[in-house]
């Protein structure tokens, strides 16, 4: 796999993972708080990246395990590299099928920067012969990988700890004290959403609200809003037919323009070249 001066991009997405094989000269990733696991994996080049007070380089093949409400900024020099989103619900039921936890629980890593694993290397140069050749039974061959990834990863690098604050909704697993917030998200992510209503979902004044809401998932609400509508989008691009403006409308957009730029800053690419990326539905 050698990158190329154009860059070459493959999504592979479901409701609950998206995978994003890139190749690029140069790149910069920003990796926002949002709701999902994010499993950055280095197949080949180098990455320069800071996280709060941490940063590292890395070159070859490595990973950066970022969990819910955390963020990184990556420099990438000519480099291949999969990026690998995993809603919450996925990894918990995972853990729970493996018999790693019972019930609720917190899932974080131990470390950011994972370099010679080389079990884990050869699961990330897997997953990209898969997204780059496009197989006759990708669907079932990526869905296994992807599930191996995430139950290695749970194993040898994931603290697993029982917590009495989460809960597994219908959105997801959530904290308690503000499920009723996110709830509300979940359902309404066509249509404005004042700070003001989505306190008041769970009692709280905006003010208090918005500091709870930040220090429990590392996000203001709106962007982990944002980051919902992302989500929700990339589905909508991969199974539908809607144009960007109608799933703009369907993701509480006004305008595709406005759209754009928020799946952009999300994901990378252009609800255009997101779609254009899929491989086969």
């Amino acid at each position: 796999m050698k990158s190329s001066e154009a860059p070459m991009d493959k999504v592979f997405a479901r409701p609950q993972f998206t995978i994003h094989y890139r190749s690029a000269a140069r790149a910069r990733l920003l990796s926002n708080a949002r709701p999902d696991f994010t499993v950055l994996l280095l197949l080949e080049g180098a990455w320069r990246w800071s996280a709060g007070e941490e940063s590292g380089e890395m070159r070859g093949r490595g990973a950066l395990l970022i969990a819910p409400g955390e963020s990184v900024n990556i420099n990438v020099e000519r480099g291949a590299w999969i990026t690998l989103t995993l809603a919450p619900a996925l990894v918990l039921d995972a853990a729970i099928r493996s018999r790693l936890t019972r019930d609720n629980a917190l899932i974080t890593f131990r470390s950011r920067a994972v370099e010679g694993d080389e079990r884990l290397a050869r699961l990330a140069g897997d997953l990209a012969e898969e997204m780059i050749e496009e197989a006759d039974g990708q669907e079932v061959v990526v869905a296994a990988i992807v599930e191996q990834i995430v139950v290695y990863l749970l194993r040898r690098h994931a603290h697993i700890r029982r917590s009495g604050e989460l809960e597994l909704s219908r959105a997801g697993l959530v904290d308690r004290r503000i499920r009723r917030a996110v709830e509300l998200m979940h359902t309404h992510l066509d249509r404005d959403l004042p700070l003001e209503e989505i306190a008041a979902a769970a009692y709280l004044s905006p003010f208090h609200f918005a500091r709870l809401f930040k220090k429990l998932t590392g996000a203001p609400p709106h962007a982990y809003l944002a980051a919902l509508r992302a989500r929700r989008a990339q589905t909508l691009l991969t199974e539908s037919d809607f144009s960007i403006t109608e799933i703009a409308a369907r993701v509480g957009y006004g305008s595709s323009s406005h759209f754009s730029k928020a799946f952009r800053q999300a994901t990378g690419l252009s609800p255009r070249a997101f779609r254009a990326a899929v491989t086969r539905r």
